[in-house]
């Protein structure tokens, strides 16, 4: 695995001009994923992508793949905490910006950050064909293959900004974000979708008005009779506790953080 992040560092590098330097073995991952992040969406040799592939392949196993079959689901909705990129959902869900082009700040912790390094620099690329340039507006969703994660397809759907006060077009764009996929996945006959937090990081949704938006949401679409089963997945224990709430769960009865 250590040779071939080197050869992965050393081809991206190479792109740039530039030449690996000494750099401690723990320290590689970072670089490497640094060096994605800010890659813009040019062409990529398959050599590059082999490598790449056996290299993110290998470290999804390591972080343990997550089987949405086993949660606790009622009324076909569930609630996991935990890091989205490990669970095994048909579709995960990617709150992005207009671009769609992924995060380009090295290292950010935003979850359209976290899953462009995750799944490979191809998804990148997917979305540049797609967009050519262009914006997406807010509460649309686009779809690309999810490559090295354990889902089968990202749904990419853009969020509204809040500033200041929440807005009525701002609660109708998050409403559309959470309708669109859930239609989208319907159109494509999947069984499980999983939702990140759509706006309430970097955009600044308030997370509990967001949280009860999105739980009325998809339990007002599932009403119609959809078989599809639905996780909230959340990273921070507050937002977690507000989903409990939200969704009349009992803490025992969430699924932890593995």
């Amino acid at each position: 695995m250590s040779q071939t992040l080197d050869l992965l560092l050393a081809q991206l590098l190479k792109e740039r001009g530039e030449t690996l330097p000494p750099v401690p073995e723990e320290q590689k991952p970072d670089l490497f994923r640094a060096l994605c992040n800010v890659r813009p969406p040019m062409p990529v040799s398959e050599e590059f992508l082999r490598l790449q592939d056996e290299y993110l392949s290998e470290r999804t196993k390591k972080r343990g793949i997550v089987d949405v079959n086993t949660f606790p689901y009622r009324d076909g909705i569930a609630l996991w905490r935990g890091d989205i990129t490990r669970l095994n959902a048909d579709a995960i869900v990617n709150a992005c910006n207009c671009a769609l082009l992924g995060c380009f700040y090295p290292l950010h912790n935003c979850i359209d950050n976290v899953i462009h390094s995750a799944a490979g620099v191809q998804v990148r690329l997917d979305c540049n064909a797609m967009m050519q340039g262009r914006e997406e507006p807010n509460g649309h969703v686009r779809v690309t293959k999810a490559y090295n994660l354990p889902s089968r397809y990202i749904f990419h759907t853009v969020g509204p900004i809040v500033q200041g006060r929440v807005t009525a077009e701002n609660r109708r764009d998050l409403e559309n974000c959470y309708l669109s996929c859930l239609n989208k996945a319907a159109e494509m006959g999947l069984q499980t979708l999983a939702f990140c937090c759509i706006s309430t990081g970097e955009y600044r949704y308030p997370k509990a008005e967001a949280c009860a938006l999105a739980v009325q949401t998809v339990k007002t679409w599932k009403r119609a009779g959809n078989p599809l089963k639905v996780i909230f997945n959340v990273y921070l224990k507050e937002d977690e506790e507000l989903y409990e709430r939200e969704l009349g769960k009992e803490a025992h009865e969430t699924p932890r953080m593995a």
